[in-house]
This record gives C-alpha cells, sequence and structure tokens, in this order.
C-alpha cells in the first residue's frame, strides 16, 4: 500500500474529502480501480453545459486530466509524488448532458515518468474523447 492507493481506496469508498478544486468543478471521484486502471461513471449537471446542451471541452479535458492522474496513482511508487508534464485531448463527438463512463489506464511506467491513456464515453458506448498524458515522478524529499 502506498500514500496514492489508500488515497484511491479512500477516495472509492467515500471515506475521505475530495480536494477543494473537485468539488467546486463537480468532478466527482471514481467507482473502482485496480492497479494500472480507474473507472468512474460521471454525470454532468445543468449548470456545467452550455446553451445548447453541450459540454465545454475544457471541461471535458478536466475530466480526462483527473482519470490520467488516478491512473497514475495505482503505480506511483510510495516514496514519489507526480505531476502532469504532458497532457493531449482529442475530441471525437459533441458531449450532452448524458451519464459519462471514463476509463484510465496505464500504458508504461519507468522510475521517471508514468504514461497514462483515459476514454471518456456515453453510456452507449459511443467515444466523446480520448486522451494521454505523461506524469513526472517527483521523488518526495525529506523534512529538515
Amino acid at each position: 500500500m502506498t500514500w496514492a492507493t489508500e488515497r484511491l481506496d479512500a477516495l472509492t469508498c467515500g471515506s475521505a474529502d475530495p480536494p477543494e478544486v473537485v468539488k467546486t468543478l463537480k468532478l466527482g471521484t471514481l467507482d473502482e480501480w485496480g492497479e494500472g486502471w480507474i473507472r468512474k461513471r460521471w454525470e454532468p449537471s445543468p449548470d456545467l453545459l452550455n446553451s445548447d446542451g453541450s459540454m465545454f471541452g475544457g471541461y471535458i479535458a478536466a475530466l480526462a486530466d483527473q482519470a490520467l492522474a488516478f491512473a497514475a496513482m495505482t503505480v506511483v511508487p510510495a516514496d514519489a509524488l507526480f505531476r502532469t508534464l504532458s497532457l493531449q485531448v482529442n475530441f471525437v463527438r459533441v458531449g450532452r448532458a448524458h451519464p459519462l463512463l471514463i476509463e484510465g489506464r496505464v500504458s508504461d511506467a519507468t522510475k521517471r515518468l508514468v504514461t497514462v491513456s483515459t476514454d471518456i464515453r456515453r453510456e452507449d458506448g459511443k467515444l466523446v474523447a480520448e486522451a494521454s498524458a505523461q506524469q513526472l515522478i517527483i521523488p518526495i524529499s525529506p523534512q529538515p
């Protein structure tokens, strides 16, 4: 168990509060995870939609970034933190006021870099967006 997997367990079972930014953006947390993968179902509230009922692309990117971070957390070493080094999002179709199924997975992990990807789909399986990122591993420095 690492700090990250303990946090994932706590978020999954609802015993930990998500960070304020997650509450503010209404990102939710995750439903389940295992080594190298995460899953969540997310439903947008009406106040997060554009006037035509579509989802703002930056919001989809925030959901993707969160899922990619959760996926990285499944493999980050106990003595390290991580930061998003790069983020690529490809929009396939317009997201609307429907639930989304989000799956993230680790593509590769080295001592310094975790490469992750995610798919964001409607419940009917149609792809809304796909994203990938690289997470830089940062050793935790001992405090003086």
